[in-house]
Order: C-alpha cells, then structure tokens, then sequence
C-alpha cells in the first residue's frame, strides 16, 4: 500500500518563498446585511423585502465586516459613472473604492442558489471601459458574473472586465467573459487572491496592436516590489484571444496553481488563429533584462491545445518554479526562453515533475535546471498511461463549493509508468515519490490534487 505523504507536507504548499498566506484565512466578524436585486430602489431600506437596485448605493453604506447579497438577474449598464475626458481615458461602470479591513472584508455576494450577471455589453462610452474597477482593499467578490466590457473606438488597447489595483482582496466564483479585452486584470495591488474562478472568450477586435492582441484570461502586471504574492488558485481561462494568463512586467511574486488553461490564442470558439496564445505566461519585461526581476511559480497546472507554448518563461530574467504541471498538445508544451544581463537568449526556469505529451515536449532548455519530468526520463508516454486524454468537458459546472469538476482526462491510469517517478520539492504527494503531471494519483484511482 502507498504511503500517505500528504499531512507532513500540507502546510508547505500554502507559502513558498515570497508568498503570504492569502487574505482568505483570516477571521471574520459579523456585521450587517443588505441586499440589492434588479428591480430594486436606491432609495429603498436596502432589506431583503426592499433591495437597493445598485452595488454603488450599497457601498455608500456598507462598512467593514457587511456582506451585500446580490440578487439574481441582469444588471445592464449603458454608460459609466463618469465621462469620458478623451477617447484613450478610462472610465468605469461601478467603482469599489471602499475598503474593509483585515479579519472584516466587505463581502459583495450572489445571494445563494442565484446567479447575478453585470452585463456592460451596452455601454456607449467612447474611451476604455472598466466594469468593475476594484481601487479598495480588503474586499470579497463572490458567485459573480461579468459580461461584455465593449471597445467603442480603435485608439486603445483594451477595455476590462474586472480591474483591481487594491490589496488583499478575494474573487472567488467568479465567471468574466465576453469582454474586448482581459477578463480579471490584477495591476498594481498585492496579495490578492484569484479563487475558483473563470475567464474565457475575450477578444479585442479594435485594439490599436492588431486584433486579440490584448485579451488575456487573467493578467497580473505591475505590482510594485515588496507587495504581498498575488495568488490564482482553482481558476480556468479558455479561448481567450492572447494568453491565459500573463505575468508579465511585475514586481511581486505570483502564483498560479490547480488551474487549467486551453485553447487560448484563437478567436473565441474557433481555430482562427489570434494573439500570443501562451496558456501560463510567466512573466517577462517586454523582451528586456530587469534586474529587479522576481521569481513566479506554476504548480498542479494543466496547459492543452493553446496556439503558443503551454507553460512559457517569456524572457523572464530569473528562473520561475514550474512543478507538477502537464502540457498536452501545446508548441511547444514548456518554453523556457528567458534572458541574460546582456540581453542574449538563455534558458530559464525550475522544471521538476512536469508531464509533457503530443506536441512539442520543451524548448529553449539549455541553462535551466530541469530534472525529474517526462522528457528527462525516458518514460515511454501514450494514451494508455492516462484515464482519457479527452479535450472535451474541461469547462464542466464546477463543484457546489466552487472547485474545479472532478475529470478523468489527463488523470494517470492506475498502471501509469508515470506514478512515484518524481522527487520531492515540498509538496503533498502519496508514495515513496511524487508522480509527474499536475493530477497526483492514489489508490482507488482517485487523485488528491
């Protein structure tokens, strides 16, 4: 029977170098409860017998430790809060710029068993667009959808789903979709934490660098140094037009795991072929060195089918941990083209664990420290060492607690060659040695990861 690694090492999954513990842990402390619905008054009590119609009557009263239910149906919006000083200003539809405080968030929820939707698809501003612009702290966003943040002229690059410059805050359940440009775009704020969340179909037809050049799933840019790591955990983005998530020119540390990235890099829906399409783009300064470059790390993660590289270095300067991942039919699977102090073209990158199969396995290899994964040790791959290698499914519901679905694609069989073929690197495994690929495999044929 195998050993059971995993209580020994649980409590080092949470907090590799340079990541705190994310806001999600802290205590809470009851307060009041309001509620807004879509056929509400803003100049009703804000009870659950007469809602507010808006989040921004709701947040003029709210304080640290209230949770605001948000009703069920559409919430439409046809223009921002505000005008348009010129046609490359930025404008938003709801601003939340209230923060609560740590142990007492401001909790903006769906109201259980019922699906808000922010629809921005109608908003006429002839500038960038923001539908939800996060600038406050200590705030939790849960169970919401947002949809359709338009691009109304050529003179930009992108408009946003849901941007966030504040700290500390969670988005958890969350489903961004649709818009012309990033779907949840982190820029600025530190130890934020990404939950269970998905972002996929968004496409920038207008933007001033071409067609889906600027329509990523997730983005986390330019956080300043010494800012708490931003954190992606349990989240999907798929048929994005650029990548699924990008790391690039950021100066705090990021980490992404338990998430799936796929088809990225084509016009939502299609095989047209579109922007970069990495699925994890870990990092990078616009092709240049950086000497304040921080380290980002990738674990428990599955890339498949994206246009570009599964998991890609992006020129970073310092070598990013990727552990535990599985790349499936991507070009390649692992690109680790990093830089150097003088500007030339190395290898970059912690590999250990990795799985990669169909496609190109790696490339831009040469200076990294890469061990352990299916391409060092000769591990003979096919389909019979997995459940299903199906690419169908991936965006199934998730779990009642917000979890990805339960799949058995890209699974390890319970003969895999590939089980206990990995070396430990602090992370929970079962066996005398951690399996390869982002799935870890335990008896029964159930997986823990």
């Amino acid at each position: 029977m195998r050993t059971l690694k995993f209580l020994l090492l649980c409590a080092l999954i949470t907090t590799p170098a340079g990541v705190v513990a994310s806001p999600a842990s802290a205590s809470v402390t009851a307060g009041s409860v309001y509620y807004v619905a879509p056929n509400g008054n803003d100049g009703a009590a804000g009870t659950q017998a007469a809602p507010w119609a808006s989040i921004a009557r709701a947040q003029s009263t709210a304080r640290a430790g209230d949770t605001v239910y948000i009703r069920g149906g559409r919430y439409v919006y046809t223009r921002a809060n505000s005008s348009c000083a010129s046609q490359t200003a930025r404008v938003d539809a709801i601003t939340l710029n209230k923060s609560g405080s740590s142990g007492n968030p401001i909790r903006y929820w769906a109201y259980p068993g019922e699906q808000p939707v922010f629809d921005f698809s109608r908003m006429t501003d002839n500038c960038r667009i923001k539908g939800f612009n996060v600038t406050g702290s200590w705030i939790h966003l849960k169970g919401l959808e947002a949809t359709g943040a338009p691009q109304n002229n050529s003179r930009n690059a992108e408009s946003w789903g849901i941007w966030v410059s504040g700290s500390n805050n969670i988005f958890e359940q969350l489903n961004t979709h649709h818009h012309m440009g990033t779907g949840l775009f982190l820029n600025g704020g530190g130890g934020n934490l990404v939950l269970n969340s998905d972002s996929h179909s968004n496409y920038d037809p207008r933007s001033v660098d071409g067609p889906g050049e600027n329509a990523d799933g997730f983005g986390s840019h330019y956080t300043p140094a010494g800012r708490a790591a931003n954190v992606f955990r349990g989240c999907r983005a798929w048929w994005n037009a650029d990548d699924g998530f990008d790391l690039i020119s950021t100066y705090s540390p990021v980490l992404i795991e338990n998430s799936w990235a796929w088809r990225n890099g084509y016009v939502p829906g299609t095989t047209t072929p579109s922007g970069n399409g990495a699925g994890f783009k870990a990092g990078g300064y616009g092709g240049d060195y950086d000497a304040n470059a921080v380290k980002h790390t990738v674990r428990f993660s599955v890339a498949f089918l994206n246009k570009a590289a599964g998991f890609y270095a992006n020129h970073h300067p310092v070598a990013n941990d990727f552990f535990n991942n599985t790349g499936f039919g991507n070009r390649p699977n692992f690109n680790m083209l990093g830089i150097d102090s003088r500007g030339a073209a190395v290898g970059r990158g912690n590999l250990r664990n990795n799985l990669a199969y169909t496609g190109t396995a790696a490339s831009n290899m040469t200076g990294t420290n890469a061990a352990y994964n299916s391409w060092n040790l000769g591990v003979p791959l096919s389909d019979a060492q997995f459940r299903s290698v199906s690419t169908s499914g991936w965006d199934a519901p998730r779990q009642a607690d917000g979890g990805l679905p339960v799949l058995p694609h890209l699974r390890l069989a319970a003969n895999s060659a590939l089980i206990d073929k990995g070396v430990q690197v602090g992370l929970p495994y079962h066996g005398p040695a951690p399996d390869l690929g982002a799935f870890e495999h335990a008896v029964g044929g159930k997986t823990i990861l």
